[in-house]
């Protein structure tokens, strides 16, 4: 394991098959050069002797991209070590669908629910909650039954997930999964996983049917910020020893000032954002970091 605690600039890790492909490096090397910004490479890792521009950042991931790798840019005084808690979104992160858009596709609603879903997503529509009140309420007198379709035929975990969830066991840290989606998949999936905890909606059943309503608070983004800060004071830590992983819009806050901030398969608003974005490696590719 290395660290970069002491290194007050951030710090650039290729990841991917090609991470100690010659030609890659010295293509970085070059790069760097060209935007004049003075490195050291040590162990893997390029340690930068200044900040890097929003431009800049974009460019060295799109050369990595280019060579399907992706560039981890850890912030200044990255220290792995302090790192003890691993926060995740589900629907498009942990899993491979958006489990809302899959009941909705059992009764012919895919393509409205879909649309909500997509621009909430990008940022859209601001209000999640409003935004996840419309869609449920599509979906009412839709039978348990398609839930269940949706888990056993459709759900599928992205690649990489299972390694990582029992990496950071391995290293002795909390795990969470903090959904805008529903109990009945996160259930499911913090029995397969052993994650330590998990948190999103419940949906409404009456009659072995949704009614079309959500039961208690909607698990937003605000909601999802504030379980990752409690996990966290738990063991008397705060966000700095979190990683946080999600896709959307309504992830930016649980991932706004944590330890490092993980992009996966995201949309543009939060790559931009984002210290690392995974677009063309696993989710396991984080352990690499750690």
């Amino acid at each position: 394991m290395m660290t970069t605690a002491s290194n007050p600039y951030p710090s650039l890790q290729v990841l991917g098959s090609g991470a100690t492909d010659s030609q890659l490096i010295q293509g970085l090397e070059r790069a760097l050069q060209t935007l004049r910004i003075g490195f050291q490479y040590r162990a893997g890792r390029f340690l930068l002797l200044r900040e890097i521009e929003a431009f800049e950042r974009n460019g060295l991931r799109q050369y990595c991209s280019e060579r399907s790798c992706d560039l981890a840019i850890l912030p200044a005084g990255f220290d792995a070590t302090a790192l003890k808690v691993l926060a995740m979104d589900m629907d498009s992160t942990l899993i491979n669908i958006e489990c809302i858009d899959e009941i909705a596709d059992f009764v012919g609603k895919k393509t409205a629910v879909a649309e909500i879903t997509a621009a909430t997503m990008r940022g859209e529509i601001p209000n999640f909650a409003e935004s996840l009140r419309r869609r449920v309420a599509l979906l009412e007198g839709v039978p348990m039954s398609a839930l269940h379709a949706v888990y056993k035929e459709r759900l599928q975990l992205n690649p990489g997930a299972e390694l990582l969830i029992s990496g950071a066991h391995e290293r002795d840290m909390h795990t969470l999964l903090v959904s805008g989606g529903f109990t009945f998949f996160t259930d499911r999936m913090q029995e397969r996983l052993s994650l330590c905890e998990t948190h999103s909606n419940q949906l409404e059943i009456t009659g072995d049917q949704l009614t079309g309503q959500v039961l208690g608070d909607i698990v937003d983004g605000v909601a999802k910020n504030r379980f990752v800060e409690a996990a966290c004071a738990r063991f008397d830590l705060n966000k700095r020893s979190a990683i946080v992983i999600g896709d959307g819009a309504n992830d930016l806050l649980m991932m706004a000032d944590c330890g490092l901030s993980v992009a996966y398969r995201a949309k543009a608003v939060v790559k931009e954002k984002a210290d690392v974005a995974l677009d063309n490696v696993g989710l396991d590719a984080v352990l690499e970091l750690l």
